[in-house]
């Protein structure tokens, strides 16, 4: 038999009440024989003595804890609680001393204890399994809330996992119709830009895969896809990456900054217009990092305004929900000639 087995066989609520009631048939069995030297008549009176006690119990367990504790109705919890148990002790002391000699008459059977020695009995089980069905309660109500952070976590990791995975088809569609149009040319850059493509899809395939990057690694992807924008102009535009700080022991969620600086090139460059620019700054610190990105406006096409509009930027924003929900802060201002974003994480909580 597998541990499995074992397990539920345990959480089994038949199981755990035969053992409970085998536990508590063993422990008064010895207390009501002293002397150490069991009878037959011991282990009857005992069992007797047990039986006159769980409807009792049974009452609180099934009926008192459900409709009264249960919704916080304690005063009435406790008079009818008070009720049971005087009923429970009454029943048993009737039971000894009037009925018993009747069900055996062969064995002239007597209560060993008083009215208030019983009650006190019952309280005494009426504490332990009304304690017993109250940690099993909040056991169980524990492990719902277990499964269910459990499932929220899959949920959250999936729906990343997903949002993650837009950036690698829009990112490829715009880099292949790039490297096509330079193909067609016949253009001398097609290698290089394919090269810097390779090592980007490098990254994302591979590295940014994980919860937390290097943000040094982080810097070198964007350092190539800069690059393999500039490439793609011909110098037709400013394009301009400064740093200040130092990356150094500074771990962050992969690919957040990326779809900021792709639309800027997107919305900006593209549009082919006159003073057409990208500046992009990052200023890291012990606790923060600060990505700013200002853009012309340039001119997109029909299928992007159709299609692709505000995707890069609506997954920041699931993203950094998911991932930042109360440490970070997105700024944006849409100008009537420029774009610009600021988006700061602290990256130390």
């Amino acid at each position: 038999m597998n541990i499995d087995k074992i397990k539920n066989i345990y959480r089994n609520r038949i199981v755990q009440h035969i053992l409970f009631w085998c536990v508590s048939y063993y422990v008064l069995l010895n207390l009501f024989t002293p002397s150490g030297k069991i009878e037959k008549i011991d282990i009857i009176y005992t069992i007797l003595f047990l039986v006159t006690i769980i409807p009792g119990i049974y009452v609180n367990l099934s009926i008192l804890i459900p409709r009264y504790l249960s919704r916080n109705r304690y005063f009435v919890y406790g008079i009818l609680l008070a009720m049971t148990i005087l009923a429970t002790a009454g029943f048993n002391l009737l039971f000894f001393d009037k009925w018993v000699s009747y069900l055996l008459p062969g064995y002239y059977f007597i209560s060993y204890y008083e009215f208030f020695d019983i009650v006190k009995f019952v309280v005494v089980f009426v504490g332990i399994t009304t304690l017993l069905k109250l940690s099993k309660g909040w056991f169980e109500l524990s492990e719902a809330k277990h499964r269910l952070n459990q499932l929220q976590k899959e949920k959250v990791e999936t729906e990343l996992k997903a949002l993650k995975g837009q950036i690698n088809p829009h990112f490829l569609f715009n880099s292949l119709n790039s490297i096509y149009s330079l193909a067609l040319s016949h253009s001398d850059k097609t290698p290089e830009i394919v090269l810097k493509l390779s090592d980007i899809m490098r990254y994302i395939i591979y590295e940014a895969s994980v919860d937390r990057v290097a943000l040094t690694k982080e810097i070198k992807y964007l350092e190539d896809y800069i690059e393999l924008q500039k490439l793609r102009t011909d110098n037709r535009a400013t394009v301009t990456f400064e740093m200040t700080g130092t990356p150094e022991n500074i771990r962050i969620a992969p690919l957040l900054f990326f779809p900021l600086i792709e639309n800027s090139f997107k919305h900006g460059i593209k549009g082919v217009t006159s003073q057409s620019f990208v500046h992009i700054n990052l200023q890291m610190t012990e606790d923060h990092v600060t990505l700013t990105v200002e853009n012309n406006k340039g001119v997109t096409d029909d299928v992007e305004k159709k299609e692709y509009k505000g995707i890069g930027l609506a997954n920041v924003k699931k993203r950094l929900e998911m991932i930042y929900p109360v440490n970070h802060q997105l700024r944006i201002t849409d100008g009537e000639e420029t774009f610009k974003v600021e988006l700061t994480i602290n990256h130390a909580k």
